[in-house]
């Protein structure tokens, strides 16, 4: 019996890389993620799995679209490059520290979803993303918060 599908929140600052610039992309690794908690969340991660796409640092923050993950942790190749502003020179090609995924397009939301409005839903309450201070780049998402916040936001996707 296959593994029950997870599902995900990874955030991007949208100057950087934005939903539009996946969907243009159609696939994109998920690289940069120096946060021990958030890379171990990323080797959980399965083909498959749903994961909203959000935008951080950006006024306002908030949930604008769907990408699925479509291959599983492997090395983060930043980590090795020393022009990189995510290089570290602690991470080897033998024992590297960093991993990251591919993600892949699903669907920009027809209604974007600002943090205070996830904030002001009863229905999300304990969802990682809303509570103050929470600032890591790659979280799990219970299955009854990503279902609410696909309806919040019209998505077309629907999960079971």
């Amino acid at each position: 019996m296959p593994a029950a599908r997870k599902y995900w929140l990874m955030k991007s600052e949208p100057d950087v890389f934005s939903i539009d610039d996946l969907a243009t992309a159609e696939s994109e690794c998920w690289d940069g993620v120096r946060n021990f908690r958030a890379r171990n969340f990323m080797r959980e991660m399965k083909v498959g799995d749903l994961v909203l796409f959000y935008h951080s640092n950006a006024k306002p923050p908030g949930v604008a679209g769907l990408c699925r993950v479509c291959r599983t942790a492997y090395p983060d190749h930043t980590q090795f490059d020393p022009q990189s502003k995510y290089f570290d020179k602690t991470a080897s090609r033998e024992k590297p520290r960093w991993e990251m995924v591919d993600v892949e397009f699903v669907e920009r939301f027809p209604h974007f979803l600002p943090l205070d409005d996830l904030r002001h839903e009863a229905d999300l309450d304990g969802m990682m993303v809303i509570k103050r201070g929470m600032r890591l780049s790659v979280q799990p998402v219970e299955t009854a918060h990503f279902k609410h916040v696909l309806r919040m936001a019209g998505a077309k996707t629907r999960v079971r």
